[in-house]
Formats: C-alpha cells, sequence, structure tokens
C-alpha cells in the first residue's frame, strides 16, 4: 500500500513511488554514478521531500497548546507560528 505525505498548508505530496525513486537514484550514484538529467532529479526530488517535511513539522507544531503555570493556556500556533484566528 501506498504511503503519503499530504501537506494542506503547501498542497506538497510525497508518494511511496518518490521515495522509491530517490532511493534508486542515491544507490546508483553510488554504484556506477548519475548523468546530468539524473543528478537534477534527484535535488528536484530531494528538495520537494525535504519542503513536504518542514511542512508537515510547521503544521505540526502550530496545533501545539501549553499549559502554564498558572493554568492558563498558551496557543503556540497563535503565539509563534502566525495562525490566525478564524
Amino acid at each position: 500500500m501506498d504511503r503519503l505525505l499530504k501537506i494542506n498548508a503547501e498542497e506538497t505530496m510525497i508518494t511511496q513511488e518518490m521515495i522509491d525513486r530517490i532511493n534508486t537514484l542515491y544507490h546508483k550514484s553510488q554504484a556506477v554514478g548519475l548523468t546530468e538529467e539524473e543528478k537534477e532529479e534527484q535535488a528536484s526530488l530531494r528538495r520537494d521531500y525535504i519542503e513536504a517535511i518542514r511542512a508537515s513539522m510547521r503544521s505540526n507544531l502550530n496545533i501545539i497548546s501549553i499549559q502554564e503555570p498558572d493554568g492558563s493556556i498558551t496557543d503556540l500556533g497563535k503565539k509563534y507560528g502566525g495562525v490566525k484566528d478564524v
């Protein structure tokens, strides 16, 4: 079954096929080397993957709330993440 990482904020999608292609290109680069086109493809795939991971991390951090010692709740997404009230 395909794993899928979808980030709503930036609509970046990483499929299992893309991850497999990144890994295939890595192994080929170690074994015989890559053509210029393959190097560009590898760089593009890696860039998209890192962008999706960063967006996912931002999204996760923006939904964290902490309880202060005085009992109040601080929404870290609103305080630091630029999340606005709807």
